[in-house]
């Protein structure tokens, strides 16, 4: 793979203007994301990027009045950093901001929509049902066949999800079903092995194949646990060559622009299927993004100097001050 994504386009902190890290808020993601964000900040910091922290979207609606910020670093977790609400905020104000826009963020908030997209662009995902609030989640269950996930539709970080290995299995999952107001979604449990795959601008960064030591990469597995193996890349030859092109094909197909990271399953009998996608990728000390790119030798702080880079809309940009 060739490495000249990673060379920055500017050279100047400078030209980025006062950068608001946009962390935490209200989301069941809040802690993750202030970890994300703390990490970031300390990286753009570092490089000489005039950088401030800003937690939730009220508080930057207050700075963004007041003129304090000349664009966002965007690592609000779910609910409204992801769905579309913050995106539409800052694209009204003429804000830059990183990640994907509007429309995509919006439609791959919502695992099921975007499952929709993909089959419509003939791309493969698991099969799934879907159970509107109130539906028969046993049901959906059964019509696939277990073993089956059931996951909330519009939810990150392995929220509300169930591992549905035998019937006894489905009743904390229909408690849950019971107090959830949003769509649900039974999935198809595949056994091939977990992969997720970076995408930077144009890029697909090398796989990473999760192992967790569980078996089951959940929110434990993903942020506490120290015994969940990454292999990157996860895949060899013609194999890995085609995961990073079906990645890249449904980021694309989602209307993705920027950066997010792409996770994608393989069936047993060896097919890649593309899962969901992540707008505003963890980037804690256990993400799959940043170990990534450090196997093409990028490290975090020029991974978030690239990702920064993704809000500008001319290289040149102190060159267009001049004139």
């Amino acid at each position: 793979m060739t490495l000249s994504f990673a060379i920055p386009r500017i050279q100047n902190p400078a030209d980025f203007g006062r950068v608001a890290v946009l962390m935490g808020g209200t989301s069941a993601e809040r802690e993750v994301s202030l970890d994300s964000g703390r990490n970031v900040l300390d990286a753009l910091r570092a490089r000489g990027v005039d950088a401030h922290a800003v937690d939730g979207i009220p508080a930057l609606i207050e700075a963004l009045i007041a003129k304090r910020f000349d664009r966002v670093f965007n690592i609000l977790h779910g609910g409204d950093g992801e769905n579309g609400v913050l995106q539409g905020l800052l694209q009204s104000l003429g804000v830059p901001y990183t990640g994907p826009g509007v429309l995509a963020s919006a439609l791959t908030l919502d695992k099921i929509r975007t499952k929709q997209v993909w089959m419509s662009a003939g791309l493969p995902t698991a099969r799934f049902v879907r159970v509107p609030p109130g539906g028969d989640l046993a049901a959906a269950a059964r019509e696939l066949g277990l073993p089956v996930f059931v996951k909330p539709s519009t939810e990150g970080s392995s929220v509300g999800v169930f591992r549905i290995l035998s019937e006894d299995d489905l009743k904390p999952a229909m408690a849950f079903a019971a107090t959830y107001d949003g769509e649900l979604l039974a999935e198809q449990m595949l056994t091939g092995g977990e992969f997720t795959v970076g995408v930077l601008g144009d890029v697909a960064l090398p796989s990473v194949r999760i192992v967790a030591a569980s078996g089951w990469y959940d929110y434990h597995a993903k942020y506490i646990a120290e015994d969940t193996q990454y292999l990157c890349p996860g895949l060899e030859g013609e194999d890995e060559a085609q995961i990073r092109a079906l990645a890249l094909a449904g980021f694309r197909a989602a209307g993705c622009s920027g950066w997010s990271r792409v996770d994608v399953m393989r069936h047993a009998d060896g097919r890649f299927m593309l899962m969901e996608i992540n707008t505003a990728p963890g980037m804690t000390s256990h993400s799959l993004v940043p170990k990534a790119a450090r196997q093409l030798g990028v490290d975090f702080e020029t991974l978030c100097w690239l990702i920064l880079e993704t809000s500008l809309p001319d290289a040149n940009v102190s060159e267009a001050r001049a004139r």
